[in-house]
């Protein structure tokens, strides 16, 4: 799961995110951890799932991801797997972030998590909830353009 052209590796991807919500924007954020943490997240022991951003005190905080013991560490220092990491943003990045979200309701989602020139990075992305019928619809134009990629295929 590398990208060799781009010099990262991604390590955790979160594909029930782009089923779920609507995407707006995305950013690339750096992820404040311990060194137990890195080691996990290096062997791709990172669940996104459940996980989301929240905006307090003009920071960004990630909440809900899942980031696996590291096996060979101490349990002494080893970290809690569910703990709040903060994001590292530039500050008109999160002032531009706290409007949206406050405003029009809007919600900050993990996409995927990648290594990056040894850093660790997160891709987040502002996202609106979808309604059931444009998931319906999202599925039906899959499906119509799985039959017409078949069609051509074929002939």
């Amino acid at each position: 799961m590398s990208d060799s052209s781009n010099g990262y590796k991604i390590v955790a991807d979160n594909r029930q995110a782009r089923y779920q919500y609507e995407i707006l924007e995305t950013y690339e954020a750096g992820i404040e951890l311990k060194g137990t943490e890195v080691k996990s997240i290096r062997d791709g022991k990172v669940n996104l799932r459940d996980g989301y951003g929240l905006i307090r005190n003009e920071e960004i905080w990630l909440h809900n991801v899942h980031v696996s013991p590291h096996q060979s560490a101490s349990q002494v220092f080893n970290h809690d797997p569910r703990r709040t990491r903060r994001l590292l943003l530039h500050k008109q990045e999160i002032r531009k972030l706290i409007g949206q979200v406050e405003q029009q309701g809007l919600t900050l989602v993990p996409l995927k998590m990648y290594m990056k020139q040894g850093k660790v990075k997160v891709n987040m992305a502002l996202v609106r909830g979808k309604k059931l019928h444009d998931k319906r619809d999202d599925l039906k134009r899959k499906q119509e353009k799985r039959e017409i990629e078949r069609a051509i295929k074929n002939y």
